[in-house]
């Protein structure tokens, strides 16, 4: 049978218990659409362990008989957002134990973790500034690895670490470099920062852009091109 946790609700704004009538209530159970109090929804023995600690959260979950997911609502994402837990006091104790005794062992396996993701980032990042300097040969190998560090940072969300961006999609590569250029070779900051809106922008800078893009594609190839090329050949 799957287990479907209860979701406890921090609110933004000053709430009182249905039941009890107690508050203003820091987490709350919402049923049939009106808040109530950990007290009375027989939750209120249950510690908070904040979100952060995979390790000591998937411990204490799994030790804790009862459980309850703590969200909040974020309403510049409009969506809610996990906080925490809610478990036993025990259970959390008996979590707390268990990683503190193999804490050393978890920190090597992250060291090689972390090293084994910084390898395949730094792989992703050059392959992208390879494919900008074969679909713009004209691109100076300083800008072109610039371009690919920019969109290829790791937890940015940008082109490079989408599906798209990390198969060289040629359409997400060259999204990547036309906003680049966007944001460098334009006053289109500029006319942001002025208060024009960025559809309006975007139209305004839309032909500088094109031409410095025609630029690169048309141009010869670059420096970078070759030598990118030379160390293929070599490899």
């Amino acid at each position: 049978m799957d287990l479907v946790a209860p979701v406890v609700v921090e609110p933004l704004r000053r709430r009182r218990c249905s039941e009890c009538h107690q508050g203003p209530l820091e987490r709350m159970v919402v049923e049939f659409n009106a808040p109530v109090c950990l007290d009375c929804a027989d939750l209120g023995h249950l510690v908070f362990l904040r979100r952060g600690d995979t390790a000591l959260t998937r411990r204490a979950r799994e030790g804790s008989a009862l459980w309850a997911v703590v969200v909040r609502h974020n309403r510049r994402r409009t969506r809610y957002e996990r906080q925490g837990l809610l478990v036993e006091e025990a259970a959390l104790a008996r979590a707390e134990a268990a990683c503190l005794a193999d804490a050393e062992a978890r920190a090597r396996r992250r060291a090689r973790d972390a090293a084994r993701r910084a390898a395949r980032d730094a792989e992703i990042t050059v392959a992208l500034r390879a494919e900008i300097l074969r679909l713009f040969p004209g691109c100076p190998a300083e800008r072109a690895a610039r371009i690919a560090a920019h969109a290829s940072a790791k937890g940015s969300g940008r082109v490079g670490r989408t599906a798209a961006g990390r198969a060289l999609d040629p359409g997400a590569v060259t999204a990547a470099v036309r906003a680049a250029v966007r944001h460098v070779d334009t006053d289109y900051d500029a006319l942001l920062m002025a208060g024009v809106p960025r559809h309006q922008a975007r139209a305004r800078i839309a032909p500088a852009v094109e031409t410095v893009l025609t630029s690169w594609r048309t141009g010869a190839a670059s420096d970078g091109l070759r030598s990118v090329r030379a160390e293929e050949r070599a490899g």
